[in-house]
């Protein structure tokens, strides 16, 4: 009587830690969810700022066409992506073309006078920067996820349940990782 008592307590106790295992990968891969749609709100915000920029600068850069161009083309692209890697390709390339729109704008006084101009460069540097800060959130809580399905003894409540590590939201092109030079000569 009393070894079938401790035989029950015993599973009782790993019946418990396994719910409270579950539980805690539960709520971490939600944290991983949230955190991935505070990004993908920050990327709604860009791609909606990003039409009226390129129509405020059409009057202007009447001969830039190529540029604005790429930046639409940029934007419907990463609009269109899916899933972490993708998504973060697609935003690479959408960074690499306003980078090259805002070079060309530069050599539009008018252009850089408009304050409808310079109200949505500010929002879309408001953004991009929110963004940044979302990105870093999303990856800390995929790296809290990842950590705790693949450290002892969780992972065996994660291999059981069939779990995934989360993908991290990662920068693909070299030249975004490069250190800017910075020259007074």
């Amino acid at each position: 009587m009393i070894l079938m008592l401790v035989v029950i307590a015993i599973l009782l106790v790993v019946v418990v830690w396994v719910v409270g295992m579950y539980n805690g990968l539960v709520r971490l891969r939600n944290a991983v969810k949230n955190a991935w749609s505070q990004i993908d709100v920050q990327l709604k915000r860009r791609h909606d700022l990003i039409p009226n920029l390129v129509e405020t600068a059409k009057g202007y850069m009447q001969h830039e066409r190529g540029t604005l161009e790429n930046v639409t083309q940029a934007r419907n692209l990463a609009a269109k992506a899916s899933g972490v890697g993708e998504q973060a390709k697609a935003e690479t390339g959408l960074s690499q073309a306003l980078s090259s729109f805002f070079v060309v704008a530069e050599n539009y006084p008018d252009l850089k006078a408009n304050q409808n101009f310079l109200a949505l460069q500010e929002e879309l540097t408001s953004t991009e920067n929110k963004i940044g800060f979302a990105r870093q959130a999303y990856n800390d809580q995929a790296m809290q996820f990842n950590n705790k399905i693949e450290m002892f003894p969780s992972n065996i409540v994660a291999g059981i349940f069939n779990f995934k590590a989360a993908e991290f939201f990662e920068i693909e092109d070299a030249a975004e990782r490069a250190v800017p030079k910075v020259s007074f000569a």
